[in-house]
């Protein structure tokens, strides 16, 4: 079977880069095969995962919303993200865990400024009770 380039960035890295057999990818209207020699467009992709065909076997990948330029010798698709199926569940995690480091550095910022206007507001309050007295 013939191959052709294709090549899957993010922000973060340039994700794959080699010849393949075919790619499988989903748009708003469902599956999209890409073989060499595909008709020229440029495409939206959805979440979902991506299967990439290479020397004969089958990889998946999930990927983000993007979008796909297809050529007939070459693909180039851009999205958010991208990670190989059986690292997906891993990056998942650490995306996770990031996002709940950040809520709880917020929450503790919340805390701190709250405090803080207790701090201020009983410092005010006492000195106008010693200004009376």
């Amino acid at each position: 079977m013939s191959e052709y380039k294709l090549e899957i960035i993010t922000p973060e890295r340039q994700f794959f880069c080699g010849n393949v057999e075919s790619l499988i990818c989903h748009t708003d209207d469902g599956e999209l095969c890409i073989l060499k020699g595909h008709q020229m467009m440029v495409t939206a992709i959805t979440e979902n995962l991506i299967r990439i065909k290479i020397d004969g076997e089958w990889k998946e990948a999930f990927i983000s919303e993007g979008f796909a330029e297809i050529r007939p010798d070459e693909v180039l698709v851009f999205a958010l993200f991208c990670d190989w199926s059986e690292d997906a569940e891993t990056a998942k995690a650490e995306r996770e865990r990031i996002a709940n480091e950040e809520k709880q550095r917020y929450e503790n910022s919340l805390f701190e400024q709250k405090h803080g206007h207790i701090s201020l507001t009983r410092t005010i309050k006492t000195k106008k009770v010693k200004k009376r007295s």
